[in-house]
């Protein structure tokens, strides 16, 4: 796939759960993910996406993981085991270093931060959907955590709902190298219209 265009008018930025947890030292998970990540410069390469974002004035979005919180789900009648995952580890538990934007992703005046979602999809149950199209945008660059799962399902979920899509596949991170492969080179090209380097998008979005 070769890299695409953008028109700042129709593109935006998704960053997907940027969170402590996820990747900062001390973080719940960063102790899963933390090899591949370190390996493939996950953070310093999703910085340096944000940064050309910004500098380019193109529009930032924010996908959030639901933020734990005591009693989410001991009513539910069904629990999905990614879920249950969350529940008992407490993953971005609410009020919590944790549960906060790491500091460098902290979102800029303007930059909207969608609902919260529960799963996986950005999308599901959020008003992801509804704040892309009344900003006019058509085609998202994504970058975040993690590969096999929030990143994959907000893709999936995108393609279906229409948008255009890259992936950014160093600016983002999984469990294994395995779980890598099967995300960035089986799945995700199924919905994706280009997977490229971060080196690629910052390029891309410099010539805006």
């Amino acid at each position: 796939m070769n890299t695409p265009t953008y028109d700042k008018s129709i593109s935006a930025l998704l960053l997907v759960d940027p969170y402590n947890d996820f990747i900062s030292e001390g973080g719940k998970s960063w102790p899963r993910i933390k090899a591949v990540a370190e390996a493939n410069g996950c953070v310093p390469n999703m910085l340096k996406v944000l940064h050309a974002a910004r500098a380019a004035k193109l529009r930032v979005f924010y996908a959030m993981h639901h933020r734990y919180r005591a009693d989410d789900y001991e009513t539910w009648t069904y629990i999905a085991p990614i879920q249950r995952a969350t529940w008992e580890h407490k993953t971005f538990e609410y009020g919590t270093w944790g549960g906060e934007f790491r500091a460098e992703f902290v979102p800029a005046p303007g930059e909207i931060v969608a609902q919260e979602h529960w799963c996986s999809s950005g999308f599901a149950n959020t008003d992801l959907d509804l704040q892309l199209k009344k900003h006019g945008i058509h085609k998202l660059i994504v970058v975040g955590l993690i590969a096999h799962t929030c990143i994959e399902a907000t893709v999936r979920y995108a393609a279906e709902l229409g948008y255009d899509v890259t992936v950014v596949k160093d600016a983002t991170a999984d469990y294994s190298d395995e779980m890598m492969h099967v995300a960035l080179d089986i799945n995700i090209p199924n919905y994706a219209n280009a997977v490229v380097s971060s080196e690629e998008i910052v390029s891309a979005i410099a010539a805006l």
